[in-house]
Parts: structure tokens; sequence; C-alpha cells
């Protein structure tokens, strides 16, 4: 299939032709949906903890008296059951999160979302992508003057003007192709792509 082809100014360039495999794919919402989830539940560190009863900063004397008060027996301010005591099941940070993904999958999903961004216009596929200068300013016109507020751009190399130039723009990031993810493609309103970058992607997925 062919795939549009613009430099930076917004001129239209000759079309690139590119794997029917990686964009020309049926859209598949519940494997799309099982691999973004897989990527995030994956990326998770699983580093929150809770605290037991025996784990609790907590004194050890009787809250009140066994008999009289009318109260439930209590032993300790420790027990679940009251403010500030102990979780029952407390989460540890050895919990796993991850889930399994077979690479068949993997690389079905991906070629799927980039197939779904060609169908709604929301791959942009540029000749080069290259700043003199590391200045944030520099950049910053460059998304303005093609017209974009929030975009991915994916180069086959990230030169380190670019990588400069790009870090302080919030609603940006721009990264190597070997690190697009599933997550990143689905978030942006655009996606940017050289055309080297499309060839690795091909080389890569397809």
């Amino acid at each position: 299939m062919e795939l549009k082809v613009i430099n930076t100014q917004g001129q239209a360039l000759e079309a690139l032709q590119a794997s029917e495999a990686l964009f020309g794919r049926e859209y598949n919402e519940a494997l799309v949906h099982q691999v973004v989830t897989a990527y995030l539940a994956n990326a998770r560190s699983g580093n929150r903890a809770q605290l037991t009863r025996a784990e609790v900063n907590h004194t050890t004397k009787k809250p009140f008296k066994q008999k009289g008060t009318g109260n439930a027996r209590a032993g300790m301010t420790a027990s679940p059951v009251r403010r500030g005591g102990g979780r029952a099941f407390p989460n540890k940070p050895d919990e796993n999160f991850s889930q399994k993904v077979n690479r068949k999958m993997y690389r079905a999903g991906v070629a799927t979302i980039l197939s779904q961004l060609v169908r709604d216009e929301r791959l942009i596929v540029v000749d080069s992508l290259s700043v003199e200068t590391p200045k944030t300013k520099e950049f910053a016109g460059l998304v303005k003057g093609m017209g974009l507020e929030q975009a991915l751009f994916i180069t086959k190399e990230l030169d380190e003007n670019l990588y400069l130039s790009s870090r302080n723009l919030p609603n940006v990031l721009v990264i190597e192709a070997q690190q697009a993810d599933p997550y990143s493609l689905v978030r942006f309103k655009k996606i940017v792509i050289t055309r080297d970058a499309i060839k690795q992607l091909e080389e890569q997925w397809a």
C-alpha cells in the first residue's frame, strides 16, 4: 500500500510503498485492548506496600477493660477492624502484575494499531526530521508549523539536538523506532514518523 509523504513544511513528496501486513490490517479492538493492557501491567513496578497487624506501630496496652463497658472485648489497637490498625490482607512489594502476551499477538496488535492510524489519518509520514541547534524554540516552531499540538515523533535514530530541543515540550514525545510501544501509539492524537523509521518498523514488526 502507498503512504503519503510530506516534508516539515507540509509539501507533498513522492509516496512511500509500505507493507500491507503492517499498515493494512483489519482492526481488532479486543486484541488492541489486550496488548495495551498487558504493556501497562508489565510496566508496573509493584512497589506498593501495606502493614499487617504485626508491623503497625502501636501500643500493646489493652484499649479498655474486658468487662463492664458494653463494648465488644478488644485486646490491642492493631486489629484490622480498628482505625489505624493493620490490614488483614495487605499489598506487598513482591506482588506480580505481569501479563503474558505471545510474540505473534504483540506483533499483530502493533500492526492493528498502525493500520487504524492510517485509516483515521492520524499517521503522518515525513521525509526527514531534524533541527540544526538544540533549542526548544526551534523545535516548537517546527511542531506549530505542522499544525500539531500533541504528537509522537518516531525517527530511526534520535540525535542529540532533536532530543534536547524536544524534551521540554509537555505534549510532544520523540523516540526511536525500536522504542515504539502500543500505549504511546494509542495515546497521542498524531503520530509523525520518518521514511527511514517506516522501513525499520517493517523490519521489526512485519
